[in-house]
């Protein structure tokens, strides 16, 4: 099989630290975005040459649009496009603060557009690749308490 490169967005934790140590294990490169490179210093020391971990809060525009640029210029090519980045908050809508629906809406929905939005013209240019969105079961059913999150994933 080829090797691949991969720009997955949420590397640290869940899904895409799952992904990311499979696609490492069998060879691949993975460009994962963090937050805080300690949550991922077992892939820096264990993949020097094919795990890279840009710090990128996705629900910075401008960050993510400069990650974009900067990977695809410096790899020339990338093959598959994860946007994971994302995380639960839970409580009944009235409950939660105007802050903290803002900060889930830019996380999970916001950051993932711009993801996309920013890494289409590479994608087109190179005549191909793959866009995964990592989504959850709450993008296509609803819990009482849960409104928030569930607009997101639905998003």
């Amino acid at each position: 099989m080829a090797r691949k490169t991969w720009l997955i967005t949420g590397v640290s934790s869940g899904f895409g630290k799952e992904m990311t140590k499979q696609l490492l294990e069998r060879g691949d490169t993975v460009i994962g975005t963090v937050r805080n490179l300690d949550k991922v210093e077992e892939f820096i020391n264990q993949y020097p040459d094919t795990f890279i971990a840009p710090i990128v809060d996705v629900t910075n525009i401008d960050a993510i649009k400069v990650t974009v640029d900067t990977v695809f210029k410096t790899y020339g090519r990338i093959d598959v496009v994860v946007s994971n980045a994302g995380y639960g908050l839970f409580g009944a809508a009235e409950e939660l603060s105007d802050q903290e629906i803002e900060h889930i809406i830019a996380t999970n929905l916001t950051g993932s557009i711009q993801l996309i939005k920013s890494s289409l013209p590479y994608l087109r240019k190179q005549g191909g690749g793959r866009i995964i969105q990592i989504s959850s079961y709450g993008g296509q059913v609803a819990f009482p308490g849960n409104s928030i999150y569930h607009a997101t994933k639905w998003g």
